[in-house]
């Protein structure tokens, strides 16, 4: 994948980046590597910094309203300072981390709706500095993560959205300032108590966190609550296991259940929206909490059907420099 830019916000005649990845696939934890290729313009400038960023949209929340914003949530400094001579071609080898955080974007190669990711070079050049286009990036998951999603497949959840929350989830360790939530319809045995579930993946250096929410509907003279779930695994565990039995029979223990649990406090964070997730060790995979929330605002619990999948390469990020 290739982009261009001549750099407005250093005149006419300025340098111009092409920036090149060689796979722009990869999975959490992994490298993608390429090239920055920088061309001179019509006079020698000095170049301070040439920088790769990993850019996607998240939903915040502000005074009580919704609304996103496009975030730069990893950075690396792929060069320092050099001289660029009129009209010199420089090309720049990089090697860019990926965040063993950074969320999914695709599934059995199909891009999830609502999800959106790319690099973005930065051009720094006499105090001004120009950001280039972005170069969409798409994120398969883990061996580990494949192996929940297709849990939930054959348990027959429906793929609905994907987004990513500002803010942290209580009592799970996160690199990130956010973390994303895939959203599925329930399979139809829970129709009627259960509006929809969804899913969260933290990943770590040492294992995997896989945090839910169920969004129970309320009867008659009870509201509708949220009912979380948390399981831990390390990644060559978490391969092993059957997690459609193991979700299975949280959620339907969550379906059946008439009154909430309480298991302490809910926070509201103002940025996200998780709160509190104690943890009760059991058997098997660390530890699994189901309880509920009344009226909480976000969440997570997994599946996957390969339905409504939506390609938005072009476009995306559309006047995100404002």
């Amino acid at each position: 994948m290739v982009f261009k830019k001549l750099l407005g916000a250093l005149g006419i005649g300025g340098p111009s980046v092409d920036t090149v990845l060689h796979h722009p696939s990869t999975r959490p934890g992994e490298v993608l590597a390429g090239e920055v290729r920088i061309t001179g313009g019509s006079q020698a400038v000095t170049i301070e910094h040439v920088a790769l960023g990993l850019v996607t949209r998240i939903e915040t929340e502000h005074g009580g309203h919704d609304g996103d914003a496009v975030v730069e949530f990893h950075r690396v400094v792929v060069a320092g300072r050099f001289e660029l001579a009129e009209g010199e071609d420089r090309v720049i080898p990089f090697e860019f981390p990926v965040p063993l955080e950074a969320p999914v974007t695709e599934f059995y190669g199909r891009h999830l709706h609502g999800m959106t990711l790319g690099v973005r070079t930065e051009l720094s050049v006499a105090k001004a500095v120009d950001k280039g286009d972005l170069d969409p990036v798409s994120v398969h998951p883990l061996p580990a993560q494949e192996r929940v999603l297709e849990a939930f497949s054959r348990l027959g959840f429906h793929f609905k959205h994907a987004d990513l929350e500002h803010g942290r989830l209580h009592g799970v360790h996160q690199e990130l300032p956010f973390y994303q939530e895939i959203e599925f319809y329930p399979p139809g045995q829970y129709a009627g108590r259960v509006n929809e579930v969804e899913l969260t993946f933290v990943a770590g250096p040492h294992g995997l966190d896989v945090v839910l929410e169920a969004d129970k509907r309320g009867g008659f003279f009870t509201p509708s609550h949220d009912a979380f779930g948390r399981f831990h695994a390390g990644y060559e565990e978490a391969e092993h296991i059957d997690w459609a039995a193991r979700i299975d029979e949280w959620l339907t223990q969550v379906a059946e259940r008439r009154h909430a649990m309480p298991h302490g406090h809910h926070e509201h964070h103002p940025h996200g929206h998780h709160g509190h997730h104690g943890e009760h060790h059991g058997p098997g995979m660390g530890g699994m909490i189901a309880g509920a929330a009344a009226g909480a605002a976000a969440g997570i619990v997994g599946g996957m059907v390969l339905g409504e999948v939506v390609d938005e390469v072009g476009d995306f990020f559309e006047g995100e420099e404002g």
